[in-house]
């Protein structure tokens, strides 16, 4: 932190009883929030400190709703919006991403519980106003925005012409339209790193949820790729079927499942391709080359999901404009990989 960031950290912190907690930096995500575990305090804590151009009232917003619905989110000790300060329940260090680094939990449950909790999420309503939009126009818009604006000319050397951002455009929109109007809560990062195994709750309530602040009304078919086709980890297929399994069960007959099955290759071939050219970005304007070793990984689940025939404006797309061969890192990066 800077040393006036650290200055406003630390007034925030005795205002609510913990200047003399020690605190213990976690690691860093992909955005500007950093997560500081508190020890010594009055209670188990973490102090969320989130500057500009963070913005912790959508995290505050959606965390009402979760609670609302009766599942786990971090509950909020005490917040400074303005500053971008907010002291959060302390879920501990069982991340789903930890269990299964350290073979602490099988798989295949653990995916299912997941699944379970993301089920009981999208079976309410979404809050009525405050999400903004996940719908085809605006996913195109932000698959363009790292794939052309930073994958295109790390690959090709220059930015692409105007006819194929167009044709990128209308490909995006033809294969995510027919998805358009489910309406549905859509969390946009469910997957393993932003759950807990909390043992001593039940039912959905025992896998924690964070980092929903970008949460938006869309098709809840992105939340269940996002789980089951990890950029960041293979998950094994068992445990993928597992998890499909337990939602659509829990889902009930009501969901169309073939109908929910091209939604998630859709979604799918939307999220990979973001995700892959993320990468390139991180790397190139933020300094954060390690993400690249990810992009073998979320390049094959693309290909996987351009196998359906939901995605096929993309796969066309694809096949006119990105040789398979180039359908990796860009080489100007391969060092940094």
């Amino acid at each position: 932190m800077r040393d006036d960031r650290e200055e406003a950290a630390a007034a925030f912190l005795a205002a609510h009883g913990f200047g003399a907690a020690r605190r213990e930096p976690l690691p860093s995500d992909a955005s500007f929030r950093r997560y500081v575990r508190l020890r010594g305090g009055p209670v188990p804590a973490l102090l969320m400190d989130a500057p500009p151009p963070e913005d912790v009232r959508p995290f505050l917003r959606v965390g009402r709703h979760i609670a609302g619905l009766g599942l786990s989110a971090p509950a909020v000790i005490a917040a400074e919006e303005a500053a971008g300060f907010l002291l959060l329940e302390d879920f501990g260090d069982a991340t789903h991403a930890a269990l299964l680094d350290s073979a602490a939990a099988d798989p295949v449950a653990l995916y299912a519980e997941a699944a379970e909790a993301l089920a009981a999420l999208h079976a309410a309503p979404p809050p009525p106003t405050g999400l903004p939009e996940w719908d085809s126009a605006t996913m195109a818009r932000l698959a363009a925005a790292t794939f052309l604006d930073w994958w295109w000319p790390a690959a090709f050397g220059a930015p692409p012409a105007e006819e194929v951002r167009a044709s990128f455009g209308a490909a995006l929109r033809a294969m995510l339209a027919p998805f358009d109007g489910a309406g549905a809560f859509v969390h946009r990062d469910f997957f393993a790193a932003n759950l807990m195994r909390l043992p001593d709750r039940d039912g959905p309530r025992r896998t924690g949820i964070l980092d929903f602040q970008d949460a938006a009304r869309g098709h809840p078919a992105y939340d269940l790729v996002s789980l089951v086709e990890d950029a960041r980890r293979d998950v094994p297929e068992a445990a993928r079927q597992a998890a499909v399994a337990r939602y659509l069960a829990l889902r009930g007959p009501a969901l169309d499942r073939e109908a929910f099955e091209a939604a998630m290759a859709a979604c799918a071939a939307q999220r990979h391709l973001r995700v892959a050219a993320l990468w390139v970005r991180l790397a190139r304007r933020d300094a954060k080359p390690r993400y690249l070793v990810h992009a073998p990984r979320t390049w094959a689940l693309l290909e996987r999901a351009l196998r359906h025939p939901a995605t096929a404006p993309l796969a066309a797309f694809l096949e006119a404009h990105v040789p398979p061969a180039l359908r990796g890192n860009p080489a100007c990066l391969e060092a940094a990989a």
